[in-house]
C-alpha cells in the first residue's frame, strides 16, 4: 500500500563478531555466540526474506580456526532457513589465509579477499580494507584498478559496496588512527559511479554519512558496542547497545534501519488481527480508521473558590 511500492532487495548487515576460539568469552564478558545467535533468531521469528547476509569484518578476534568454523555452524543453517546468500568481508582482526580456508572453501592465499556478484540487477561487491599487521585500513593501488574496472559498466539496480574501514569520520579518541587511509583515492573511482551505498564495519557503533555522493552505513558489532558519548578523551566499550541493520533497496533510494538484539518489554503495538483488518478497508476509509486523531477526553474544570 505505500507509495514507494515493495523493496526490489532486502539484505542484513551485520558486523564485528569477534569470535573467539573454544567459546571464550571476548575480554573477559562478551558472550559472542549468544549475541549472534539471538539475532539470526529474531531475524528468523520476523518473517523477513532477505537475499543476503553481509558480515563486514572483524568475524574473528584473533583469525583462529575455530572461530571460523563455529560462526559457520551457527550462520550457515540460518541462512539456509532463510534462503539468504552470506557474504564474508574481511576486517582488521581477520587473517586472509584462514578465512578463504574456513568460510569461503579456497586454498589459502594471502591476496586481498575481493568479489562482485549480483542479486538480480542489483551489482555488491566486497573489497579488502585491511593491512596484515596493522589495525588500520588501506586499499591498494591494484585493488581500486581492479575496482574501477568492475565499475565500468553500470548495474541495471546499481551497486553496493561493502568494506570493513568506512569511509567516515569519527570523533571516538584513537580511532582517527585506525581508520581507512588516503580516502580520496577511493572517492575517485566512487565519484560518478553506479554505486548507490557503502556499508561498513569497525567503530562498533552504528553511523551513517556521506562519501564521494553516496551514503555510508556503519552497522554496530554484535559483540560489544562504543559509547560514543562518554566522558570527553575516554575509550569506552560497552556490553550492550548490540545490533543489527537492516538494508532495504528501493529502485530510487535504499533504506538502512537498525534493529535492537535483545529480549525487550512490549509496551505498546496492534496484533495481526488488526493489522489485517485495516489493510483491508479502502484508502480512506484506512485513513479514518488510523490516521484520524481521536479528540480528546474533555476534563471537568477545577472548582473555583
Amino acid at each position: 500500500m505505500s507509495q514507494y511500492g515493495e523493496p526490489l532487495h532486502t539484505i542484513v548487515h551485520i558486523s564485528d563478531t569477534h569470535f573467539l576460539a573454544d567459546k571464550k568469552p571476548l575480554h573477559g564478558a562478551i558472550d559472542t555466540d549468544a549475541t549472534l545467535t539471538r539475532a539470526l533468531r529474531q531475524l528468523e521469528a520476523s518473517g523477513m526474506r532477505p537475499e543476503l547476509l553481509v558480515f563486514t569484518g572483524d568475524i574473528a578476534d584473533l583469525g583462529e580456526d575455530d572461530a571460523y568454523q563455529r560462526i559457520r555452524s551457527i550462520v550457515d543453517p540460518a541462512a539456509e532457513r532463510l534462503g539468504a546468500r552470506v557474504l564474508w568481508v574481511m576486517g582488521n582482526h581477520d587473517d586472509r589465509g584462514r578465512l578463504r580456508t574456513q568460510l569461503l572453501d579456497e586454498a589459502a592465499a594471502t591476496e586481498p579477499v575481493v568479489s562482485s556478484f549480483r542479486l538480480g540487477g542489483l551489482r555488491v561487491i566486497a573489497l579488502d580494507s585491511t593491512v596484515p599487521g596493522f589495525h588500520h585500513g588501506e586499499l591498494s593501488a591494484s585493488q581500486l584498478d581492479w575496482l574501477r574496472a568492475e565499475l565500468a559498466g553500470p548495474a541495471p539496480e546499481g551497486t553496493i559496496v561493502a568494506l570493513h574501514h568506512p569511509p567516515v569520520p569519527t570523533t571516538i579518541p584513537l580511532m582517527p588512527i585506525l581508520e581507512l587511509q588516503r580516502q580520496s583515492d577511493l572517492a575517485e573511482v566512487i565519484a560518478g559511479s553506479d554505486v548507490r551505498a557503502i556499508l561498513g564495519g569497525h567503530l562498533h557503533y552504528s553511523t551513517m554519512s556521506m562519501f564521494a555522493g553516496v551514503q555510508v552505513s556503519v552497522a554496530a558489532a554484535t559483540c560489544y558496542t562504543m559509547d560514543v558519548a562518554a566522558a570527553r578523551g575516554r575509550l569506552t566499550g560497552l556490553g550492550g547497545g548490540q545490533s543489527f541493520n537492516i538494508v532495504h533497496v528501493y529502485d530510487d533510494r535504499i533504506v538502512h534501519s537498525t534493529v535492537p538484539i535483545g529480549d525487550f518489554p512490549v509496551v505498546s503495538g496492534f496484533d495481526n488481527e488488526f493489522v489485517d483488518r485495516v489493510y483491508a478497508l479502502s484508502e480512506p476509509e484506512q485513513r479514518e480508521a488510523f490516521s484520524r486523531q481521536q479528540p480528546p477526553i474533555s476534563q471537568p474544570l477545577p472548582p473555583t473558590e
